[in-house]
């Protein structure tokens, strides 16, 4: 039998691999596997902005001027209705005369508006979330004179601070600023 010899010269092989072909392939699927899922990913996160109406009511603007004295209007902010009441000397002497401290939820009349003629606030009750009622001429307001919500007793006063009643809290102001004498921007 013959015997086959080995060469004592043994060929090296060469352990640092060449980036190849198969290497390019595995990097480029997984680069389109992640534009795939950001692709299907996106309608899912775009959805969570807010709808082009609630953009377009994000702040709105209000003539002022045309409120009188004693007079109380209703604007639409962010779908919540607002109360811009235009108070006489006797609802501001009034609002003045309470001392916050002694409130369910404590607030001194002045640092719920900025000019004391004009109060601004969201016109839903803090108990349920019902309108209340006081906006027209007619209306029942409560014994405070200012709001008051039906459904279950809630009494506010000429500052729309609560007095009576189940709400927690009073009315809130939302963020507005007067952009001249007569015109102001809530939102």
């Amino acid at each position: 039998m013959a015997k086959l010899t080995s060469n004592s010269k043994s060929m090296s092989v060469d352990t640092k691999q060449q980036p190849g072909r198969r290497d390019f392939i595995v990097v480029a699927t997984y680069a389109m596997g992640a534009v795939g899922a950001a692709a299907a990913a996106w309608p899912l996160i775009d959805q969570m902005n807010p709808a082009a109406d609630t953009l377009a009511l994000a702040s709105t603007e209000v003539d002022v001027s045309k409120i009188s004295e004693g007079q109380a209007i209703t604007v639409t902010w962010r779908g919540k209705p607002v109360f811009i009441r235009h108070r006489t000397p006797d609802e501001i002497a009034r609002a003045n005369a309470i001392d916050g401290s002694e409130l369910p939820d404590p607030q001194e009349d002045e640092a719920r508006v900025q000019r004391p003629e004009l109060l601004v606030v969201v016109g839903v009750c803090t108990h349920l979330g019902c309108v209340p009622l006081g906006q027209k001429t007619g209306d029942v307001k409560g014994e405070y004179d200012g709001w008051f919500c039906p459904c279950h007793g809630s009494h506010y006063d000429t500052s729309g601070r609560i007095r009576k009643g189940p709400a927690p809290t009073n009315l809130e102001v939302p963020p507005y600023s007067f952009l001249s004498d007569n015109v102001i921007r809530i939102g």
